[in-house]
Formats: structure tokens, C-alpha cells, sequence
């Protein structure tokens, strides 16, 4: 039988049953990843061997009665964590050679959970690209259509996923880092809350990992079903013991609702800055059918909804002040005197990135103030509403476009070109005040491309989104795989007929390009319409 396709879930159950061992498990994973990882090439950092040793150690503890909740699972993890003994770079060539020797905290509660690492999954470039390409590791493929992305930054992590190469991943999230990838590859991720999970050791080399309390930047999991995702954050979830952990632990509220009829929910569909493409559009309109369908309070507007533009612009501020403060002292004051030279009419997503480049540390203040400010305009919001159901970005995924400077892209919506960056503020509305967020498929696009939404629920209530996700997946499906794993996933379903509800799909994948485990060339960008 294969396993590749299993969910942790399953494969906890077969292992408990005596219905296969971790160590077949893990070989059954490696083969895979040497058979199909050489066109996809999501797995940059193999660590075989030591998969090996984690899968007998895994069997021997549950031979002596032990259990843990990921004991004898393959995952892999995003390359910008630190695993001790393997490279950390963030796909910099001046730090291709740079080797922690402590594990992040999140990848030692990995391991403390009993999980088997596989290895490591490939980045952009100091993961700020909606792509996962670097000069190291080469360009990741999407499993559905090898000339397009599998998203960023933790593309690597959902190519994996989407290809069979183990059953859970951890990435990270930012700006969409975890939800665009997750949409693009058509699986599972969920956005924490902001300072929910711990993220010391996700750190670009060659800084110390330090407990430091990112602004904006979450850890999360990434996996093939809705329930998986739970599973992983319970393991991800808590204080760092070298800090909050002294004093306290973290419980999350149960999940609002355990029946869709019972939930109250908010559809958007277009952001005012940027418009949604159809495939999209479609996706969101077809979770918003099953929630009618199921009995649920669906609204398509609401005033308690906290001003879009206003958001977009605190995020564009805050996240470009943090992304800017490591700049040369030369170019930052390149960056002052273009700011200094914009119009004070001028308030185009363009200028409030300018302008937060360069942010004083007074004009931050303000716009903190101005975030808490949406933050209390939310929990007002949430009295009324569970959830909001949105777009992650506007498109499905894109051809590979490694073209100039990011500033300078363009992406395609429905024939029309916008600035590359712009698509950042459907996901920024869950991030710029700190709100989880669970991207779900959400079927599939006219050329078989996988399109997600996401789905935003109240601070610190991350089970209630989860709990929706997973109820989404019962009602329309949830993962499916490509075409090289569609076969093996419709043996192993067979089995969970539920799964099955969702018509089976053909992608239109290409045959592998040049890009892959070599250093990126320039690609196409779209075409200007």
C-alpha cells in the first residue's frame, strides 16, 4: 500500500494498529522524494540518515508503550529554521555554509513530539518573494504546473506536501509566507495569532537565535487536511520557556461552533485596492454557496468591517519599516530623499511603502496606535461575526518570474497588470493586526490549477477558523493531489469516502524546467495588456 498521501492522522492510527512502521514509513517517503523531488525540487536540505535514525528510534519507542502526537510521522521543515548540523542560509550564497548548532525551538518540538524531519524545504531569497527561488537551491516547481510557482516563502513546504514528501510541514508567515503557498499547491496552513507559537531559531543567519517577539511575523503549520493543521499547532503552541514560559501557559478557547449552520460569516470578495481574479472569485463564491447550503448566516457586507484602505496602508507601513532597518546607511538615505520628495496627496500603496522604509520611530508609534485602534474595530466586529471567508491573493499560481527587482514586477489579474506587491493586502488583512488565519482549497481553477481562500477568525480564537476548515473539508473536499500522486491519493481515500466528494481533477502539469537545482535564470513575466 502507499502512505505518502496519508494525513498524520491516518498514518498516528496505522502506526498504533500495527498497520506499518515508522522506518517504512520514512523509506517509502525518501523513494518518493529521489523519484520525484529532481522536477520539483522542494526538498533542498535532504537529511536522510537522519530520518533513519529518528524512524527506528520512533519504532522502538512505541515497541516499549510510549506515545507521543507526531511518533514515527515524516515531516519537513522550512529551510529558515536552524536544525543543528544542517545549513541555514535563507537562500543568501554568502551564507551557504553557515551551520547552526541548536535547534529552533519549534524544531525541537518537533522532535520532542516524536516526528521523523525529513529534511529541509526551499526559500526565496531572505524570504521576501511570493516565489521560492535562491542562487543556492535553485527554483521550487509547482506539482501541478512545473513552469509555475509553488508560492512563498514556505513554497518548498507546500510543493513537499502537495507531492507526497511527508504529511506535515512548519513554515512561516509574514506577508501570506504561509497561506499564498498553501493556495497555490491547493493543501492546508494556518496563520497563528501573532505571538502564539514561539519563533526563536527562525532566524536569518548569521544573528543568534534570541526570544525576540517579532512584529507581524508568525510560525505555523502547513498539511494536507484541516485536522492535521490542529494537530501540528497543539505541538507548535505556547510560550518560549526562555521567556513567557517562566511565568505561564497558553489554552486556547474550544472552537465557537462545531456545526456550520451555526456559523455567522463574513464574505469578501474584492479588496478596494486590488480586484479578485475570476478562478478566485470563484473559489471564495463556492464556500460561500456551501455555507449557505449547510444553513449558516452569510452577509456580503458589514460596517463593523475596520476601513480596507486604512489597513493596507498600516500594513504596507509597518511591514516595510521592519523589512528596511537592516538597509546599507547609504541607500536608507537614498530612501529618505525619494520619501521626502513624495506628494502628501500621494497615498498609493507605492508611497506607503516609500515611506515606511524609512519610518521614524515617532511615525511608527502612530501607526501602532492606529493598528490597536483596528484591533478593538475587530473584537467589535467578531461580537457579530465568527469568521471572515476572503481571497489570500488574487490569483491562482503564476509562471515562474525571476525578472528584475521585485519592485518592478507586475502581476497579471484577468489580463490586466498591477504592481507585483499590491496582492500582499489580501493577506495583510489578517496580518497587520495580528489575526489567525486558515487558508483552505477551495477547488480548482479553468486550467486545473488549485485555488484557496482563507479563512480569518477573532484573536487567539485560532480554533474556531480550524474548526471551520475542517468542516469546509467535510462539506466541499479538501486536498487533491496532482498529477503524479492523483492515483496513489484515490487508493489510500478510498477509504475516508468523504474526501471523495469533490470531482476528481487532471492537472495540466509540464515536464520540469532548466531552473530546478540550478541557480535561477530570468523568466517570463507576464505579458503587459
Amino acid at each position: 500500500m502507499e502512505w505518502s498521501f496519508g494525513s498524520a492522522e491516518e498514518l498516528s492510527a496505522a502506526l498504533h494498529a500495527g498497520e506499518v512502521t515508522s522506518v517504512e514509513l520514512t523509506e517509502e517517503a525518501i523513494a518518493r522524494i529521489e523519484r520525484d523531488d529532481k522536477v520539483i525540487n522542494a526538498i533542498c536540505v535532504p537529511d536522510f540518515d537522519g530520518a533513519r535514525a529518528a524512524a527506528s528510534r520512533a519504532d522502538q519507542a512505541r515497541t516499549r508503550g510510549e506515545d507521543r502526537p507526531l511518533l514515527g510521522i515524516p515531516v519537513t521543515v522550512k529551510e529558515s529554521y536552524n536544525m543543528a548540523g544542517l545549513p541555514t542560509t535563507w537562500g543568501m550564497p554568502q551564507h551557504a555554509n553557515y551551520v547552526p548548532t541548536e535547534d529552533a525551538v519549534q524544531v525541537s518540538r518537533l522532535i520532542t513530539a516524536g516526528a521523523v524531519v525529513l529534511g529541509k524545504t526551499n526559500v526565496p531569497l531572505t524570504l521576501r518573494d511570493i516565489q521560492s527561488f535562491n542562487e543556492i537551491y535553485g527554483t521550487t516547481n509547482n506539482p501541478w504546473d512545473h513552469s509555475r510557482t509553488s508560492g512563498g516563502s514556505s513554497g518548498g513546504s507546500a510543493a513537499a506536501l502537495a507531492a507526497g514528501f511527508g504529511a506535515l510541514s512548519i513554515g512561516s508567515d509574514l506577508a501570506g509566507s504561509l497561506r499564498t503557498p498553501a493556495h497555490f499547491c491547493g493543501v492546508y496552513a494556518h496563520k497563528p495569532t501573532l505571538g502564539l507559537a514561539p519563533t526563536r531559531g527562525m532566524v536569518a543567519p548569521p544573528a543568534p537565535a534570541l526570544p525576540i517577539d517579532l512584529d507581524l511575523a508568525v510560525v505555523g503549520p502547513m498539511a494536507r487536511t484541516a485536522r492535521d493543521l490542529t494537530l501540528l499547532l497543539d505541538v507548535m503552541t505556547g510560550p518560549d520557556p526562555l521567556t513567557h514560559g517562566v511565568a505561564y501557559d497558553v489554552t486556547l478557547p474550544p472552537a465557537r461552533h462545531e456545526r456550520l449552520s451555526d456559523f455567522r460569516v463574513l464574505i469578501i470578495e474584492d479588496h478596494p485596492l486590488i480586484p479578485t481574479g475570476s478562478a478566485v472569485r470563484a473559489g471564495v463564491n463556492r464556500v460561500a454557496e456551501a455555507l449557505v447550503d449547510a444553513g449558516a448566516r452569510v452577509e456580503r457586507h458589514s460596517p463593523l468591517l475596520p476601513d480596507p484602505i486604512e489597513a493596507a496602508t498600516l500594513y504596507m507601513l509597518l511591514m516595510l519599516s521592519n523589512a528596511a532597518a537592516g538597509l546599507p546607511v547609504d541607500v536608507y538615505e537614498q530612501l529618505r530623499t525619494a520619501a521626502a520628495a513624495l506628494s502628501a496627496d500621494d497615498r498609493s500603496l507605492d508611497a506607503a511603502r516609500l515611506r515606511g522604509m524609512v519610518l521614524s520611530h515617532r511615525d511608527w508609534v502612530e501607526a501602532n496606535n492606529r493598528r490597536e485602534l483596528h484591533r478593538h474595530g475587530w473584537r467589535q466586529f467578531f461580537a457579530e461575526f465568527d469568521a471572515v471567508v476572503c481571497p489570500i491573493t488574487p490569483t491562482p499560481a503564476f509562471p515562474h518570474d525571476h525578472s528584475g527587482g521585485l519592485e518592478n514586477r507586475h502581476i497579471d489579474i484577468d489580463g490586466v497588470e498591477y504592481p507585483y506587491f499590491d496582492q500582499l493586502v489580501l493577506a495583510g488583512m489578517a496580518t497587520m493586526p495580528g489575526l489567525p488565519a486558515t487558508a483552505v482549497p477551495a477547488g480548482r481553477s479553468a486550467e486545473g490549477l488549485p485555488v484557496g481562500v482563507q479563512l480569518i477568525g477573532p484573536m487567539f480564537e485560532d480554533r474556531t477558523p480550524l474548526r471551520l476548515a475542517e468542516l469546509l473539508e467535510q462539506k466541499i473536499g479538501g486536498f487533491r493531489a496532482p498529477k503524479q500522486g492523483e492515483r496513489d491519493l484515490l487508493s489510500w481515500r478510498r477509504r475516508t469516502p468523504v474526501a471523495l466528494r469533490e470531482p476528481e481533477i487532471h492537472s495540466n502539469a509540464e515536464p520540469g524546467n532548466d531552473r530546478t537545482r540550478h541557480p535561477p535564470s530570468r523568466a517570463r513575466r507576464p505579458a503587459t495588456k
